[in-house]
C-alpha cells in the first residue's frame, strides 16, 4: 500500500458538531466520511463521469460503522479511506477513524455504485473507471464485519415523518445522512446517556423525495440490538438499518 491508495483527512470536533454528551455526532461523522470519500475520488480522477452526453455520480448503497471511542469537543481527529475491491457495478470502500494520537478508534465499511443522473441506472465501473479505480485498490485490513442482511417482521410503525427542505441533497432526494439522524431519533435521550452506540448499519434500498411520508418500523432483536425499516408513503421500502448498543 502507498499514499496513493490511502487518503488521510484531518478534522476537528467543533462544539457545534458534538451531541449533548460532548461526543462527535454520528451525523457529522457520516458527513466527514462522505466528504473524505469524495475528496479521495476527486484527487484520483474518478469522482464523476460523463459518457456520450450522459452524466454519472457516486451513490452510497450500504454502510456499517463500529466504534471503540469518540472524538470529544474540540479534539482533532483524522479519517483514512481506501478502496478494498471493485466489481462491475459496485465498489467497496473502507474507513478508519483515528484519534488525536493517530490511534484507530473506529472503522467503517461501505458499498458504492455509480449511477446515471438522468435515469438513475447503475453504470459499469470497469468500463468508466477501470484503470484509475484498479490503481487505488488497497489490501489494508478493515477489522469489522461487512453489513449483513436485515429482515423485518414488524408491521406497525413507531413513528412517521414528512420530509422537508432540510432533508434534501443536491439531487433533490433525501440525504443519506438524514436517514441516519432520523433513525437515531427513534431512541430516547436516556438511551444515549446509559449506553454507547457500538455499531450502526444502513442499507439504501430506494430514494425518497420532498413531501414523502416516511414510516419507521422498529424491531427489538435483543436488549441492545434493534432492526429498523423505513417505508415511503406506506408502500416502498427505502431503508433497512441495524443499531447495536453496549
Amino acid at each position: 500500500m502507498n499514499d496513493h491508495q490511502i487518503g488521510t483527512y484531518k478534522f476537528v470536533a467543533s462544539p457545534f458538531h458534538v451531541d449533548f454528551m460532548g461526543r462527535l455526532s454520528i451525523g457529522v461523522l457520516g458527513k466527514h466520511m462522505l466528504n473524505s470519500a469524495d475528496a479521495f475520488a476527486l484527487e484520483r480522477g474518478f469522482d464523476l463521469a460523463e459518457r456520450e452526453g450522459e452524466h454519472y455520480t457516486w451513490v452510497l448503497s450500504r454502510l456499517a460503522i463500529e466504534w471503540e471511542d469518540w472524538p470529544r469537543t474540540r479534539e482533532e481527529f483524522s479519517i483514512q479511506t481506501w478502496v478494498e475491491k471493485v466489481y462491475r457495478l459496485f465498489a467497496d470502500r473502507n474507513f478508519a477513524i483515528l484519534n488525536k494520537e493517530g490511534k484507530p478508534i473506529g472503522y467503517a465499511r461501505s458499498v458504492w455504485a455509480m449511477i446515471s443522473m438522468e435515469n438513475r441506472n447503475p453504470v459499469d465501473l470497469l468500463t468508466l473507471h477501470g484503470e484509475s479505480l484498479a490503481n487505488s485498490v488497497c489490501d489494508r485490513e478493515c477489522p469489522i464485519a461487512k453489513p449483513g442482511r436485515i429482515k423485518m417482521s414488524q408491521q406497525t410503525p413507531v413513528s412517521e415523518y414528512v420530509t422537508k427542505y432540510s432533508d434534501l441533497d443536491i439531487n433533490g432526494h433525501v440525504n443519506s445522512i438524514k436517514y441516519i439522524e432520523h433513525i437515531l431519533d427513534l431512541f430516547s435521550m436516556n438511551t444515549f446517556k446509559e449506553k454507547t452506540l457500538k455499531r450502526f448499519e444502513i442499507a439504501y434500498v430506494a430514494e425518497s423525495y420532498y413531501g414523502d411520508t416516511l414510516s419507521f418500523y422498529l424491531e427489538e432483536k435483543s436488549e441492545n440490538e434493534f432492526d429498523i425499516e423505513i417505508k415511503r408513503n406506506n408502500q416502498e421500502v427505502v431503508i433497512r438499518s441495524k443499531v447495536i448498543f453496549k
